[in-house]
């Protein structure tokens, strides 16, 4: 942390490739192509190191930190994208896909992400967000510029094809 600080290469360098391989297996819930999840992280860690400076361990773990600006690098990466409309289809509110369940809940770490690759990216990205990182129907609809009807539709589509997934399993 102090040779970044000072902006040492090889110290940037040390910590990039310490937690590339968690910020590969984000950024692959985002992105199918492995220059997207190259990019994405290299944006990423870009802030980060710009920005290490503003980092205080007081209020939290610097991996958390971390973490966040990549995934925000992500998704700002998806939001610019001109393309991103077709990965998307647009589901009116009144269709009403609603639930509270949570198709992870009794799984590790190792075990969701195998089940998350096998969905369609457009899908992973939302069940991802929604059920690994905590964020709302409202929260996913705005960072990436869809209707929260779109994002409860891939939320049930999510849990429909896991469900499948689960009973036959790899």
């Amino acid at each position: 942390m102090a040779g970044c600080r000072r902006r040492e290469r090889q110290s940037q360098e040390k910590l990039y490739r310490q937690f590339y391989p968690v910020l590969f297996a984000l950024c692959k819930n985002f992105f199918e192509d492995k220059h997207d999840i190259l990019t994405a992280i290299n944006n990423g860690m870009m802030k980060v190191f710009t920005n290490i400076d503003q980092y205080d361990a007081a209020k939290g773990e610097f991996f958390s930190w971390m973490y966040t600006i990549v995934r925000n690098a992500a998704l700002t990466m998806l939001r610019d994208r001109k393309t991103q409309a077709f990965d998307y289809v647009e589901i009116e509110d009144k269709m009403g896909f609603v639930s509270h369940e949570d198709p992870f809940e009794q799984l590790s770490g190792n075990d969701i992400h195998l089940y998350l690759v096998q969905l369609p990216v457009a899908t992973r990205r939302i069940c991802s967000l929604h059920y690994l990182d905590g964020f709302s129907v409202r929260e996913i609809a705005a960072a990436l510029a869809i209707s929260e009807g779109t994002v409860k539709w891939h939320l049930s589509e999510s849990r429909n094809r896991l469900k499948v997934i689960f009973e036959n399993p790899l």
